[in-house]
């Protein structure tokens, strides 16, 4: 559940509101609304950390032989910030001599040809009436130059010809070949050139060095970067609360946030024994920065470190659907990884990791808890699908097959499997499509769970006429599932105009679409007028019927599960039928086993991308879309010590 808020203002006189902030840290329970504060202390710190981050960076490049934890050398945060800001420095200046370099090495390449070029003797030359410049031509070319024009050829190759030409005056000879290209002076002699670029690369080795000498810092750094992560958020507050300007003995300031219900007398206390002066309201349907704090029980928890790793936090004013994600998610995952031998490996692992946690006295990760879970459900898919490491049903021990489903094991997939109310026996059901009946089932379930919770909110915010619109989309949904079977599963099977015995169902499917449509026509938009909701319907007709096209649409797409898995399971059979022929020799035995596990592996790896992609997507997408929600919250977060801990 979504934990109910409270608007908090804490007014304090504003002379004391240093030590206010400490002790309101203290308390730990206020989730203070954004606040962008301005001070020179604040400039300053976040410049450390700019510098800390860059220099952790850096340094953090270079390997060290591997010491003991509590070993590391410490600094003082004076050091630290002298030795960041040497570090930045050094980058910058490391970044200008590499660019120097590259420069200077260009230059060189560009007379590499031509031999060392000495601007002092072109000067010196000069001064004594000898102008020369410098020019190339095509090997073919050189010949034909003008003989006026007095040239001495310094070297050739087989396409160019390198030649100066001797007082040809301050501009291009009249009479030059056009094909003849001036060669620029180098900025400077090439033996500077090459004397600079050994002195830079040299500057370039001092900075590594430092670097290296200075990399034992890293850990001392980091825990300077994280403690000033505190300073930058108290500066901040206490820079940007409000207060009165008038500059007397008893000017105020005051700030606000927000505080759970059930700590709001804890947090009235504190107040009065610091002496500061409290409001509070229930948030407003119109405040958007209402913080989200859930609260579930252990096992539905689980599901938090996906939802931590998504960065999706319902809105405050929307719904927890921590535990139906965490129901579905875990199915998904199950459909999605597919085999039970897969499932399997990673328990092992997982309880393996645990149990290690757990003898090192350490706390064991929430992650492992909610892969323990999909992999044990993986366990139990492979079991019912008759699916294991890829390997043929007809090679399994008899006692797997007999734990399979019939209808949807792997064991039977060749079987056709009549129903009830068709009497053709050549008219069945195969294995895959009793699978894709599951998906849309699934599908059926979770968008109708959507759609109820949907109406029941509507009724306790006394909206109940709007909820007839929810079980209008109810209604499409129902009918919608078959048709959907009719068109994607059999057609045979589930016929639009067909029966089930003396009941009409495709008519009745049909009947439910067109009801549960102008349910929604008229009552999704209702705000107090089914006039104005009608209206609003009509605005967006466009929109309102390509709805009923996304209810089968989001329906269809559930299919994604048993493909997926389908997939997932022809790699493990291509490994297994590659793997098969060489296990038998003893020269290849080790390649072989070598193949089985990089292709499983590899697929494994795949099916995790998969869960990602496909599994959240469903849950994330196509449920929150029929449920209304957008992940707009911002998640609960109040300042305290223990959050910069």
């Amino acid at each position: 559940m979504i934990e109910p808020m409270k608007k908090v203002s804490v007014v304090l006189l504003n002379k004391e509101k240093e030590e206010a902030l400490k002790a309101l840290r203290k308390i730990g329970l206020v989730h203070l609304e954004k606040i962008e504060g301005s001070s020179e202390k604040l400039t300053a710190f976040k410049e450390y950390s700019n510098n800390a981050m860059l220099s952790e960076s850096i340094l953090g490049e270079i390997k060290l032989p591997k010491t003991k934890k509590g070993s590391e050398p410490k600094l003082s945060d004076e050091k630290v910030i002298s030795l960041c800001s040497d570090v930045v420095a050094k980058s910058e200046r490391k970044k200008q001599l590499m660019e120097e370099i590259s420069a200077d090495t260009t230059e060189l390449d560009r007379f590499a040809l031509w031999g060392g070029v000495s601007l002092e003797d072109f000067d010196y030359l000069k001064e004594k009436g000898i102008g020369l410049k410098m020019y190339e031509i095509d090997a073919d070319k050189y010949n034909q130059i003008d003989s006026e024009i007095q040239t001495i050829l310094v070297n050739n190759d087989s396409k160019t010809v390198r030649f100066m030409i001797v007082n040809g005056g301050e501009g291009r000879p009249e009479n030059l070949l056009p094909e003849a290209f001036e060669v620029p002076f180098p900025r400077i002699s090439t033996s500077l050139l090459e004397e600079e670029i050994r002195r830079d690369e040299k500057e370039l080795d001092e900075i590594q060095a430092f670097y290296t000498d200075n990399a034992k810092y890293v850990p001392a750094i980091s825990k300077f970067k994280k403690a000033l992560e505190s300073d930058i958020e108290f500066e901040n507050i206490n820079a940007g609360m409000e207060c009165d300007k008038e500059g007397s003995e008893n000017d105020l300031a005051w700030l606000s946030g927000y505080v759970p219900s059930a700590n709001l007398e804890e947090f009235k206390r504190a107040c009065a024994q610091n002496q500061w002066a409290v409001a509070y309201s229930d948030p407003e349907d119109e405040d958007t920065a209402v913080p989200t704090k859930l609260k579930n029980n252990k096992f539905v928890s689980l599901i938090y470190p996906l939802t931590d790793f998504l960065g999706t936090v319902p809105g405050y004013h929307e719904f927890d659907i921590s535990g139906w994600f965490l129901l579905f998610f875990t199915v998904f995952f199950a459909m999605i990884f597919g085999d039970g031998g897969y499932g399997l490996l990673v328990a092992a692992l997982i309880l393996i990791l645990m149990l290690k946690s757990k003898l090192g006295g350490k706390k064991v990760p929430a992650v492992m808890g909610l892969v323990l879970l999909v992999s044990l459900a993986t366990v139990g898919w492979g079991a019912v699908t008759c699916t294991w490491f890829g390997i043929p049903s007809d090679m399994l021990p008899e006692w797997l097959k007999n734990l399979s489903i019939p209808w949807i094991s792997g064991a039977y997939k060749d079987t056709l499997w009549n129903v009830p109310w068709i009497s053709d026996s050549s008219i069945g059901l195969t294995k895959d499509q009793n699978l894709q009946i599951f998906c849309f089932s699934l599908a059926l379930v979770q968008l109708c769970v959507a759609h109820v919770k949907a109406a029941v909110r509507n009724v306790k915010d006394k909206k109940g006429v709007k909820a007839i619109g929810d079980l209008g989309s109810l209604l499409q949904l129902v009918g919608m599932f078959w048709i959907v079977l009719s068109m994607v599963v059999n057609s045979q099977v589930f016929q639009m105009m067909g029966s089930i015995g003396s009941f009409p169902i495709g008519k009745t499917a049909i009947s439910l679409i067109a009801a549960g449509f102008a349910m929604s026509f008229i009552f999704a938009n209702y705000d107090g007028s089914i006039g104005a909701s009608i209206l609003e319907s009509c605005k967006n007709i466009i929109s309102v019927l390509l709805g009923v096209v996304n209810v089968f649409s989001d329906i269809v797409s559930y299919i994604r599960l048993w493909a997926v898995g389908l997939a997932g399971a022809a790699i493990s059979e291509t490994v297994n039928t590659l793997a098969g022929p060489i296990l038998g020799h003893a020269i290849l035995f080790v390649a072989a086993i070598v193949l089985l596990v990089f292709g499983h592996g590899l697929n494994m790896i795949l099916n995790v991308l998969s869960v990602i992609v496909h599994g959240v997507r469903l849950n994330t997408l196509e449920f929150c879309t029929h449920i209304g929600m957008s992940w707009s919250g911002v998640k609960y977060k109040p300042f305290s010590e223990e959050a910069n801990a």
